[in-house]
């Protein structure tokens, strides 16, 4: 066992989700007589839906809205974050004029500034919101 090897089992130790390991649950095949016709048979559709109804139930109920994303969301378009969107969106029209494969540049470093100064705005208004 060379050094690449116990190394290998080191990570794979390391991480839960490297391998998944179930097992399929048992099926149990039920014998179906030859003689039975389609109209014998149980309809298949009742569970059908069933679960049709349940899906629709959970998509009535109201989805809850993230208060921070809402209050980061303010903060982008405010006053505070506005130099730093502004050298976002002027990188974004830069990067996008270039076109493919011409410019080597991201925008990487610009966003990371306005989500900066977004959740700092945002913190302590949503503070206030969640007690």
């Amino acid at each position: 066992m060379g050094i690449w090897d116990t190394f290998a089992e080191l990570v794979e130790a390391a991480t839960p989700w490297s391998v998944a390991e179930a097992e399929a649950p048992a099926q149990e095949e039920e014998p179906q007589a030859e003689t039975e016709t389609k109209d014998e048979e149980e309809p298949a559709e009742e569970p059908a839906e069933e679960e049709e109804e349940e899906e629709e139930e959970e998509d009535d109920e109201e989805e809850i809205v993230d208060p921070k994303e809402t209050l980061e969301e303010e903060c982008r378009n405010s006053k505070t974050c506005a130099p730093a969107k502004h050298h976002f969106d002027e990188c974004v029209e830069r990067v996008q004029g270039a076109g493919e494969g011409e410019s080597s540049e991201d925008c990487v470093e610009e966003f990371f500034h306005l989500a900066h100064c977004a959740t700092q705005c945002a913190a302590g208004r949503l503070w206030s919101q969640l007690k």
